[in-house]
């Protein structure tokens, strides 16, 4: 449920009891070369002027994991209000025996002690740091001999912005990963110099707009003033647009900028009287406005106290756990009627728009098996707006002028039809009456030969109807699991694949559903233990993406193990790489694109892993992305050589790509695609480590050959190369 106003005590840093601890605090002016702080000794370097801290936080959502942070550390800010503003590599968590420390070469380094790798650093090596400084204003900075600045940690914003911390072009602030949708929300600034809202890179649910000339983008940054003013200025720090927060110019000691958990941008203010923070300025009013704020679990209302909650008027499930969205009819269905709703898809975002009338467009949803759902905006634009995904959210209010209609399912009937017949009745032949007896014979037995025959027709119609009647009634009343997903019978298996006949790839099956819904059946060939098989299902049902084909079902029997997806009938990648056409479709930046996408699917809302088998295939999906090769792995070894001996890396490229490759970015998905492909799964990155790596905010060393090592008789996994070490650049 959905409740309005400070968000940032809900704030993951705030839910938990912080772990800072004032026994050991470090208040200096400059930190020294070799200064480190430890996880178990709770030790803090502090700003000169005690405004500012940094340490370790014990994250309450992950027991015994750790993050690094800066936090307001003022004697008048009680401890559990002291909220995070920085965090090293955003959600990088480490273990127990964990520490940070300034290096001799001049690196800051997040290490985790109990897996041996560095999970996080400055990469500032070669700059001559010699020193720290955490500053006042809550910046950490760090200085060459001439007191330089060549790092800091207002470049490298999380989630917060403070009074006076630039957030420039291309730089992002991200919400916390604490949901499954909370981190697809981010905050950047457009190539017109425009500050954006956005959910994943697709949907801009909020804008800043300014009308005073046409500045460079590249001019423009935002800041958050001391006064409570959020600016975009330009080099001459002239305003081109702001925003005031209602208590502007009043004498506040605290101030700050959060992307908050539930998508919304607020400035928040310290309050002395009350002890608390206030919000003071929101960017989205209404925050049904906020797009998915209620994700899966139904569309957003104002309460009768006039608080937004998510509701689910269209539930089809009495499970309160259960997900709020459509199902695929496997029967009849109806179409309910719901006024002043607008509904949008969220898993894809999009849907097709047609113009039309208000009684057509009920009509066009119900007439197309694929349509779930469709929002008719009644507002004089005559729009038709039809959903394909079961996935939707939306919001409800009386002013909305928007009527929606929702595909809701009927309990399938299971019909029993019987046969209607009786033997023909055996009268006596009256000889007196002087009939024909050859000819009453002849007609008798014709009229027989005609009944029974009939009957075998009518038979056998009716055998046929009630088979698929019979059919589609068992799918109906498939079990389900808490996903809902299908769990389906061998034998069902076999139905549906009619006994495995049209192979369409490597243990990949066409199969239908008895509403002719095609499906394609993948038989899992190598034994897998049952509890793993239904762990893994189960989360693979959770991620639902434009990107990744969506599960409906699967087969846990004895020793049988199948997975039931959506037939796509565009294809998967590889058909788009084989083809030469269709891979000019495929540009550089859709490639990435769909990297980047597929990753955040992968990893939420699951927690990140390593080792899984799905880190290695995503890292195959990579290289045939990046080379337009298929799984070869000769053809694969020759890129790893070619990049790696320091050749020209862009003549690994699919060839087919007209320009457009961004050099950096290449050499960032090739270190993390051949991460993934390493033998020893023990070294492979974590899901979490990909995401961050290819969208920027980490970098991971390159890695040794992934084809050549074999784990020896005797040989222990942790032996050979170490992990890929995240730093941030």
């Amino acid at each position: 449920m959905l409740e309005q106003g400070n968000f940032l005590f809900r704030s993951p840093f705030l839910l938990c009891f912080f772990f800072w601890s004032f026994l050991f605090p470090v208040a200096v002016s400059h930190i020294p070369l070799g200064s480190k702080l430890f996880v178990e000794e709770n030790n803090l370097w502090v700003s000169p002027g005690g405004g500012f801290a940094i340490g370790f936080v014990n994250r309450s959502d992950q027991p015994y994991q750790y993050s690094l942070g800066i936090r307001f550390n003022s004697k008048s800010i009680p401890v559990p209000k002291q909220t995070v503003v920085w965090v090293a590599g955003a959600d990088v968590t480490v273990g127990n025996k964990s520490y940070f420390q300034l290096c001799q070469n001049g690196e800051l380094v997040l290490v985790d002690s109990l897996r041996g790798v560095t999970v996080w650093t400055t990469n500032t090596s070669e700059l001559a740091v010699v020193s720290a400084l955490l500053r006042d204003d809550g910046n950490l900075v760090l200085l060459n001999r001439n007191q330089e600045v060549v790092w800091q940690s207002f470049d490298n914003p999380s989630d917060t912005l403070l009074p006076g911390q630039n957030l420039l072009v291309h730089k992002t602030l991200r919400a916390a990963s604490r949901n499954s949708v909370s981190s697809y929300y981010s905050l950047n600034m457009n190539a017109s110099g425009q500050l954006q809202l956005k959910w994943e890179s697709d949907v801009i649910y909020w804008s800043s707009y300014w009308s005073r000339g046409n500045p460079s983008s590249s001019n423009l940054s935002a800041v958050l003033t001391s006064g409570g003013v959020l600016q975009l200025v330009d080099q001459n720090q002239k305003p081109a647009w702001s925003v005031f927060g209602e208590d502007h110019n009043d004498s506040v000691n605290f101030r700050l900028l959060k992307l908050d958990i539930d998508g919304n941008l607020r400035m928040y203010s310290w309050v002395e009287a009350t002890a608390s923070w206030r919000s003071v300025w929101q960017a989205v009013e209404n925050q049904c406005n906020v797009f998915a704020t209620c994700g899966e679990h139904g569309i957003c209302v104002f309460n009768a106290s006039g608080s937004p909650e998510c509701q689910c008027p269209f539930k089809t499930r009495s499970s309160p756990n259960s997900k709020c969205f459509a199902l695929n009819c496997e029967s009849n269905y109806s179409m309910d009627t719901y006024e002043h709703t607008f509904l949008y898809g969220i898993y894809p975002p999009n849907e097709s728009i047609t113009i039309t009338s208000l009684q057509q467009c009920k009509e066009l949803c119900k007439q197309d098996p694929a349509c779930t759902a469709a929002t008719f905006t009644n507002d004089g634009t005559a729009q038709c707006r039809m959903k394909t995904s079961p996935y939707f959210s939306g919001h409800q209010n009386p002013s909305l002028s928007s009527i929606s209609f929702v595909k809701k399912c009927s309990d399938p009937i299971a019909v029993n039809p019987h046969v209607l017949g009786s033997s023909p009745a055996q009268s006596p032949v009256n000889r007196s009456h002087g009939l024909c007896i050859s000819c009453l014979i002849g007609a008798a037995s014709g009229t027989f030969v005609l009944f029974v025959i009939v009957q075998l027709g009518i038979g056998y119609f009716i055998y046929r109807k009630r088979s698929q009647i019979l059919r589609k009634a068992a799918l109906a009343y498939t079990n389900w699991n808490s996903k809902g997903l299908m769990m389906l019978p061998f034998t069902e298996i076999k139905d549906i694949t009619g006994n495995f006949k049209h192979q369409i790839g490597p243990g990949m099956y066409r199969g239908e559903l008895p509403n002719h819904q095609p499906v394609a059946v993948k038989d899992l060939v190598n034994a897998i233990e049952e509890r793993r098989f239904r762990a893994v299902v189960s989360r693979i049902g959770s991620i639902h993406h434009k990107n990744l084909v969506k599960l409906d079902g699967y087969c846990c029997e004895l020793g049988h193990r199948y997975l039931v997806y959506e037939f796509v009938k565009n294809g998967s990648v590889d058909k788009y790489i084989e083809d030469d056409e269709l891979s000019q479709r495929l540009t550089w930046k859709r490639r990435v694109d769909i990297c980047v996408t597929v990753a955040r699917a992968i990893f939420h809302p699951e927690a990140s892993y390593g080792g899984e088998k799905d880190v290695e295939d995503f890292g195959k999906m990579m290289l045939i992305l990046i080379t337009g090769r298929p799984e070869i792995k000769d053809a694969w070894e020759w890129t790893y050589e070619e990049w790696i001996q320091g050749r020209h890396p862009e003549v690994v490229v699919d060839k087919r790509l007209d320009g457009g490759v961004d050099l950096k970015e290449l050499e960032r998905l090739l270190r993390i695609a051949f991460w993934c492909l390493q033998t020893n799964e023990h070294i492979r990155p974590s899901m979490g480590e990909v995401v961050k790596v290819l969208e920027g905010t980490l970098t991971v060393d390159p890695p040794p050959p992934p084809f050549s090592h074999r784990l020896s008789e005797g040989e222990s996994p942790e032996s050979g190369s170490k992990p890929p070490s995240p730093t941030e650049p």
